[in-house]
């Protein structure tokens, strides 16, 4: 299961309880209101700060994917100059 899933799930099931809890209280319909305008705003805000950061380490995985594919496309290339110089090598000994 993916992390924004999961982020997703847990923020849904928040919005949800709390929803429930503020419209079941027993309290005047504008403070609920209110209440639940500020744990709406409170959850957004986590749940943006979470994404942010999942999109940080994805941004950090893929430059370090990047640069671990140059590391292995410079190995090639020296490789190829090794078969290249040794096929000529033998090519020069015929």
């Amino acid at each position: 299961m993916s992390t924004n899933k999961i982020i997703l799930g847990i923020v849904t099931a928040a919005v949800a309880g709390a929803v429930i809890g503020l419209l079941i209280a027993p309290e005047d319909s504008k403070r609920t209101f209110k209440k639940l305008k500020k744990k709406t705003n409170n959850l957004a805000g986590d749940l943006i700060a979470a994404l942010e950061k999942s999109k940080e380490k994805a941004a950090n995985a893929a430059a370090g994917l990047k640069e671990e594919g140059k590391a292995y496309a410079n190995e090639a290339a020296g490789k190829a100059e090794e078969y290249v110089d040794s096929a000529r090598h033998q090519v020069g000994n015929i």
